[in-house]
């Protein structure tokens, strides 16, 4: 299984948690209680404190390693997703849309069902680019079933606090023309087993909600 159809498998693996019209959010302690999903070595999680907060740590070194939840979100109720990060490097000299390039110092992606088969789900990963420009979009290497997307790029935003918020429905529909309603999985990760490379990022206001307004980040 690749990194990028991780949830293709998992997702029929356990029941799905219910949607509530309330907002939804995932504390660091919760992120990193997660089950883990290896496909090259293990990626180190632990929870930290920077500039006094408490967030997620994810550090690989050429490893690749991802948290993820197996839950139903109800993209009617809240469409927006929101998290702050931050990455301490990009890497260097990779191709993101080749599988020897398919690495990034943190993802976020969410994923759903599109049918009963274990293969019939589609993913958006939001990235931080090192290669590709922000804004650019291309359908993973490995399966046209995910597809990313680079909201942070390069090193102009290096060792700075990010907030992200993405109406996750929208972007389903610019990607595979189908505008999502609902969600069944999310997960997050810093990789670096297929180019060989290091990074550390973190991760924190993970969450989703009816509101469009960015979270407040460390």
């Amino acid at each position: 299984m690749t990194k990028d159809t991780l949830l293709t498998g998992v997702l029929l693996l356990a029941s799905a948690l219910p949607a509530t019209a309330a907002d939804i959010s995932f504390s660091p302690e919760a992120m990193m209680a997660w089950p883990t999903r290896s496909f090259e070595g293990e990626t180190e999680y632990r929870v930290v404190e920077r500039e006094g907060t408490r967030v997620l740590q994810a550090r690989s070194k050429e490893q690749a390693s991802a948290k993820y939840l197996e839950m139903e979100v109800n993209l009617e109720r809240t469409p927006y997703l929101h998290w702050c990060w931050q990455v301490s490097g990009i890497h260097h000299g990779v191709d993101e849309r080749t599988r020897a390039g398919d690495d990034y110092p943190a993802r976020v992606y969410v994923a759903r069902k599109t049918g009963i088969l274990p293969w019939q789900v589609q993913s958006v990963n939001y990235v931080w680019a090192s290669g590709q420009p922000q804004g650019a979009d291309w359908p993973n290497a490995f399966t046209s079933r995910a597809h990313l997307l680079a909201l942070q790029s390069g090193e102009s935003r290096v060792g700075e606090w990010v907030a992200e918020v993405r109406h996750v429905g929208e972007d389903f529909a610019s990607l595979f023309g189908d505008q999502a309603d609902r969600l069944d999985g999310v997960a997050l990760m810093s990789d670096g087993d297929n180019a060989g490379v290091d990074a550390t990022a973190w991760f924190s206001n993970l969450g989703f909600s009816a509101s469009d307004e960015p979270p407040d980040c460390p």
